[in-house]
């Protein structure tokens, strides 16, 4: 089977679960079961499983174009994540829960912010070096109070039961930044097209505002930042499981600081009506600003790709030329 008839089915799936109107009602309360039962249903979720376990056996560069997808459409169930989770738990041997499933690296009493923690019934938590599968409910979620976002405010109490084995390398942040890094660029090209398709339609002073030269850099500016999110999440999905250090570290680093950007572009174009309720455009630029912080900001993730750096004797282009010779070198 070729990847176009692997990611149009899932597209049209994507389409149907996550409509706006879905979307906003699942923010607002509506059980999102039934939407999820699509998803089980449709064996996406096994993407990355080893075919020898019972999945697709799919790298993340395959994934990559689904997980832009659910940047694109705003969807608001873990499904990347749960993707992820998976993985982890068939090649650790355990089995596989139902339901979705959010990733938490979590320390003993410390609380920490979950994207779509809200909807998930499992959580696979990373604590001292282990991988912990446990049940939502046991870590307390609880909403941030942001408006609509379906973030979990949850706190880890310790273990319970035998871990079901060690962390990945890099730990649980870097498999999330590359997911998230791919969100952010799937949500940047959905805003860059509708910016421009209102800029075209948008009359003022009997023109289109898009004829305007200083709105035309500001939406290329905006198109580079788009693309420049997209190559770099291509970069962090590039190699297998677990990424390197560099990659998910660019990955997120170029998609985060994109999307601060994007968002505030995406903004000026429409002006008051894109932060209205009944408009489509804060579906996705609340999403961005949630994805941006999430497994750590571009700070964060500068910090760590400039530690990689500053650990090898080297100049900084014998570096990159390094990292992309070595693929999926953990020292890299």
């Amino acid at each position: 089977m070729g990847m176009n008839e692997f990611i149009e089915p899932f597209e049209r799936m994507i389409e149907t679960i996550a409509t706006p109107a879905l979307v906003r009602a699942v923010e607002h309360g509506m059980d999102a079961a039934s939407l999820w039962d699509v998803v089980a249903a449709s064996g996406f979720l096994d993407a990355l499983v080893p075919e020898d376990r019972g999945g697709a056996g799919l790298s993340p560069a395959q994934v990559h174009p689904l997980w832009l997808a659910l940047g694109r459409h705003a969807v608001p169930l873990p499904i990347g994540e749960t993707m992820i989770a998976r993985y982890l738990l068939a090649m650790a041997g355990a089995d596989l829960p139902d339901g979705p499933i959010f990733l938490a690296e979590a320390r003993t009493g410390a609380e920490c912010v979950i994207s779509g923690g809200l909807l998930a019934r499992h959580a696979l938590v990373e604590a001292d070096g282990a991988l912990h599968l446990v049940e939502t409910a046991s870590m307390a979620p609880a909403p941030t109070g942001v408006n609509g976002s379906l973030a979990a405010r949850v706190s880890w109490s310790g273990p319970t039961r035998a871990a079901i084995g060690a962390a990945p390398a890099g730990g649980l942040r870097s498999l999330g930044a590359i997911l998230n890094a791919a969100r952010i660029a799937g949500a940047a090209a959905r805003l860059t097209g509708m910016a421009t398709a209102y800029a075209n339609e948008r009359i003022q002073f009997g023109k289109p505002i898009g004829r305007q030269q200083a709105l035309q850099q500001t939406l290329a500016v905006m198109a580079e930042d788009m693309v420049a999110a997209r190559i770099a999440s291509q970069l962090g999905c590039a190699g297998g499981l677990p990424p390197s250090p560099a990659a998910a570290a660019t990955a997120k680093s170029v998609a985060s600081a994109a999307a601060a950007r994007i968002t505030a572009t995406a903004h000026a174009v429409f002006g008051a009506i894109g932060i209205s309720e009944e408009h489509d455009l804060q579906l996705f630029t609340r999403r961005l600003h949630e994805w941006r912080l999430a497994d750590g900001a571009e700070t964060f993730w500068n910090r760590r790709l400039g530690a990689l750096r500053l650990a090898v004797e080297m100049g900084s282009v014998d570096f990159v030329r390094a990292w992309q010779d070595a693929g999926q070198d953990s020292s890299l």
